[in-house]
């Protein structure tokens, strides 16, 4: 299974087989400077609808737009309800967590998270190989709270997502506050990375992609 950062909370995902999933795909403007997504795909994961999350038109080839519950391909997607803030939604509304598997590696996609998760929401989540992380704040949740999740979900390899980069002027914070004082960290040099089912770490370990748009 490889996994393509385009950017913001935006990833291409391929099997083995060559199934793609994009998540999240975002509409650039001044402040959202990756660029355009020109990627195909099978299917589109929305875990809310605000632009720099929903911009399911960009994404080519006819892809099945997954907003909760489904199945496409052979692959089931499992939606579990969160909030897109701390107060319950009353801020910014519902958020929809993606939990997946493709090729044996569990995937979980936690979308614009606002809060720490509960005991039920973990539970729900189940066992993650891989979590796409927000770590960037203010619309989502922290790098504290990030901590936090990540240690509720002991997933073998987390990803940061949705945080301030030279592409993303967004007033959140930058990737820097959730590594800082964390061992295991391996920041490459490019947007894509390979995992196996396993052959995939322990302890945890930090994977720092560079966005590819």
């Amino acid at each position: 299974m490889k996994v393509k950062w385009l950017g913001h909370a935006s990833f291409l995902i391929t099997s083995d087989s060559g199934i793609k999933i994009i998540t999240d795909p975002f509409k650039p403007d001044d402040k959202l400077r990756y660029g355009e997504i020109t990627e195909s795909a099978d299917v589109v994961t929305v875990s809310h609808d605000h632009f720099d999350h929903n911009n399911v038109a960009a994404v080519r080839g006819n892809p099945k737009v997954v907003r909760g519950n489904d199945e496409v391909k052979g692959i089931k997607f499992k939606g579990v309800p969160s909030y897109h803030d701390a107060a319950k939604g009353k801020d910014r509304g519902n958020n929809t967590i993606f939990c997946f598997e493709v090729d044996g590696v569990k995937v979980c996609h936690l979308g614009d998270l606002g809060h720490q998760l509960t005991d039920e929401q973990v539970a729900a989540v189940g066992a993650v190989d891989v979590l796409l992380l927000p770590v960037g704040g203010f619309y989502t949740i922290d790098a504290t709270v990030a901590s936090q999740v990540a240690k509720q979900l002991e997933p073998r390899v987390v990803i940061p997502m949705h945080f301030k980069n030279s592409r993303c002027d967004f007033p959140i914070a930058g990737v820097e506050q959730f590594l800082s004082g964390k061992k295991d960290i391996t920041q490459l040099d490019v947007s894509e990375t390979e995992f196996n089912a396993g052959q995939l770490p322990t302890p945890t370990q930090i994977v720092v992609l560079k966005p590819a748009l």
